[in-house]
């Protein structure tokens, strides 16, 4: 067959031509998928961003400073490219903390309640890989995802998910440093960064990868450190210092678990600063804060036990009680539960906060024992 296949191409010397234009296009296909292949992540990024106009960088529902540190330096990558950048969000940037990250860094964020408030259909999403948190998000399909948190959703162009890293912030400083030649950052671009990185890593102690380290090694030589430390150590207001002694004096320790019910709050967010304190208790390993808004109780988990999935603690101890809802990450989580229905309006007969406390320790301290070695 191969003799044949000879005498047929010297006989024919088209054929000889065909073959050799097969074998330059074989070859130049080969070198170009290659390069493609061997291209880092931000190249790709850019082309998807430089085909549209105008995109919406598209944060989860009440942003952190991981979230809005990723979405500037989307948003820096989109300018670059010459396509106007709008950064949105569902929720309420509310925590003092992340409200000083705002005003810092002079951030213009859009909030939406509803899919046709978004600024264009072009989506980018960060530091999340569904779109959540407002009317219409499950038809949202993102052309591009970044993100560092488990989950199955892809964009459309551009998927960068990983989960063994501690922050999206981390994944975004490797695009600018693989793109940047040794140029500069922008100073508050860079600032912005290093401090989602700390901040998404309790200053690199929780949850970090090897990349968090080098990263923010990358950044710290564009940051400026009095910015940093003035969004590292806002003001603090006055209920979240009331409220954090409140957690303290008036919480219930079981072993390593300690929850504490502080009652009315005018701030929720200052529930997850008083968990975040418990924490810090000698020989308490897991919390829960509880604290009651307008109507409903709002619940706040914290761990420092690996043990310990505080997302399906909560869920697990919420569960089957109506108007009711809870999950999170393993070292933190939250939930809602309606008053009235814990009182027992609607179906079912009602949980008062003492056995809420007590399935909430349950959850939380089997979650540990289910992980303990015999």
């Amino acid at each position: 067959m191969v003799e044949a296949l000879g005498r047929a191409l010297a006989s024919d010397p088209l054929l000889v031509g065909a073959a050799a234009l097969l074998l330059v296009c074989a070859a130049i296909a080969g070198v170009w998928a290659v390069r493609r292949w061997r291209e880092p992540p931000v190249a790709r990024l850019e082309r998807v961003l430089a085909r549209r106009e105008e995109v919406v960088v598209l944060m989860h529902p009440n942003p952190d400073p991981d979230a809005m540190a990723s979405a500037m330096a989307v948003a820096h990558l989109a300018e670059s490219a010459g396509t106007e950048a709008t950064l949105q969000h569902a929720g309420a940037v509310r925590h003092h903390e992340n409200r000083a990250f705002v005003s810092t860094f002079g951030l213009d964020l859009e909030p939406i309640e509803d899919v046709n408030w978004l600024a264009c259909r072009e989506v980018v999403l960060v530091d999340h890989n569904e779109p959540r948190g407002f009317a219409g998000a499950a038809g949202i399909a993102p052309i591009a995802v970044v993100d560092h948190h488990p989950g199955n959703g892809e964009g459309e162009s551009f998927t960068d998910v990983r989960p063994e890293y501690g922050a999206c912030a981390t994944i975004l400083a490797e695009y600018l440093r693989d793109r940047a030649d040794g140029d500069a950052l922008p100073t508050e671009l860079a600032t912005a960064l290093l401090f989602g990185i700390q901040s998404d890593t309790k200053s690199l102690t929780r949850g970090c990868s090897r990349a968090e380290f080098e990263m923010s090694e990358y950044l710290h030589g564009f940051a400026d450190a009095a910015l940093l430390d003035r969004v590292a150590s806002p003001p603090v207001p006055a209920e979240f210092l009331d409220v954090q002694a409140r957690a303290i004096s008036d919480r219930h320790v079981a072993g390593s678990v300690a929850v504490s019910d502080v009652g009315e709050v005018d701030n929720v967010d200052a529930l997850a600063a008083a968990a975040e304190e418990l924490l810090r208790l000698q020989g308490v390993e897991a919390v829960v804060v509880l604290g009651t808004d307008d109507g409903t109780l709002h619940l706040s988990g914290r761990s420092s036990d690996e043990r310990i999935h505080v997302g399906e603690a909560l869920q697990s101890a919420v569960d089957g009680i109506p108007m009711s809802s809870a999950g999170g990450h393993a070292r933190m989580g939250g939930g809602q539960l309606s008053v009235p229905h814990l009182d027992g309006i609607g179906p079912g007969s009602g949980v008062g906060r003492s056995e809420l406390r007590r399935r909430l320790v349950d959850a939380l301290r089997s979650d540990a024992a289910a992980e303990r070695p015999t």
